[in-house]
């Protein structure tokens, strides 16, 4: 220090990040580490109930967040049933408060989802929502989590693993229950819309019957009509079918003549044809070649012999005539003898 002249001189030798810093650090570190095994993944985070019947809230009782998650729903959802899990919120105890109220609201199963609230705060006063033990209980729930820590700029890693982050406790509450009057003014909407489409068609067919009564005909009259059709048909079909039938008769008439004079004329020819093939086959017959002076000779086993090739000496045979046989006995095989000349 200088007093002279009011000047003042530091000289650092060494600089670190302390408070805010630090924990941002770790922070950083941490969510790394999570993100890296897979907590902080969409695919894994569920829907919420469309319409749940009862909701419980995981907060401290002395906080603002509870008031206004409580005042939310009884804005928008009074039909809904609230319980509530007291937990400290902030502080050395906060961690394992908040992983003993995840059990127990899933051991108890009296929920369809949770609300996992509190205000706003720094980063210390957050810093319980931080704590991998309660990230890992969110991830775990069997129930749905809705988180809404903080404000609107306040992110911590409970909101990451939670299956739906609120920017704020009011914001989770309008999340996780639909407003009750909104969907009563969108049924009282249908309806209305129903009704009045209802009631189009029921004109539309009204209009539809009275125009099908006014071209209806009475049953009597129309049967009337029908038989006179009938009769009507019936006449011109007779008039038709008779010349038609007359035609008929004649044409079978000619065609049966004509094919009885085919029949006879094909008869006939078979008949002469029969006739000369007869004449050849009796030409040909063995015995009348017998009766004209001819013999043929046969061995014991009463086979024809057709050449004196086939003849041995001293061979016994059998020669037959028309009017008779005689048993011969081969003398002698020699050339054959020219015909006598008449």
């Amino acid at each position: 220090v200088y007093d002279a002249r009011g000047e003042l001189q530091l000289v650092v030798e060494s600089m670190q990040r302390v408070g805010a810093g630090t924990l941002y650090e770790e922070f950083l570190r941490l969510r790394a580490r999570l993100e890296a095994q897979g907590l902080f993944e969409a695919g894994r985070k569920r829907a919420l109930p469309a319409f749940p019947r009862t909701l419980g809230v995981i907060t401290s009782t002395g906080a603002a967040a509870l008031h206004d998650v409580l005042t939310a729903l009884a804005r928008r959802a009074p039909q809904v049933r609230v319980v509530i899990y007291p937990t400290p919120v902030q502080g050395a105890e906060a961690p394992t408060g908040i992983v003993e109220a995840l059990q127990r609201a899933a051991a108890r199963r009296e929920c369809e989802a949770l609300l996992l609230v509190r205000g706003g705060g720094s980063l210390e006063d957050l810093w319980a929502f931080n704590d991998e033990r309660v990230v890992r209980a969110v991830v775990a729930s069997p129930l749905p989590v809705v988180c809404g820590v903080g404000h609107e700029t306040d992110l911590t890693l409970a909101d990451l693993a939670a299956d739906l982050r609120a920017a704020t406790p009011t914001a989770a509450a309008e999340l996780a229950a639909p407003s009750r009057a909104e969907w009563l003014a969108a049924l009282d909407a249908r309806a209305a819309s129903l009704t009045l489409a209802a009631r189009r068609r029921l004109q539309t067919q009204a209009q539809r019957l009275d125009l099908a009564a006014a071209r209806l005909t009475p049953p009597a009259e129309r049967l009337r009509r029908e038989r006179e059709r009938l009769a009507s048909l019936a006449h011109r079909l007779g008039a038709s079918l008779a010349p038609t039938l007359l035609v008929r008769r004649q044409s079978v008439r000619m065609a049966a003549l004509r094919l009885e004079r085919a029949g006879d004329v094909r008869l006939q020819g078979h008949a002469g044809r029969l006739n000369v093939l007869a004449g050849r086959l009796g030409a040909l017959d063995p015995h009348r070649v017998l009766q004209r002076g001819y013999a043929w000779v046969e061995g014991e086993d009463e086979r024809p012999l057709t050449s004196a090739r086939d003849l041995k000496v001293g061979q016994p045979l059998r020669a037959v005539w028309a009017d008779g046989t005689a048993q011969v006995e081969v003398r002698e095989v020699g050339p054959p003898r020219p015909w006598p000349r008449a």
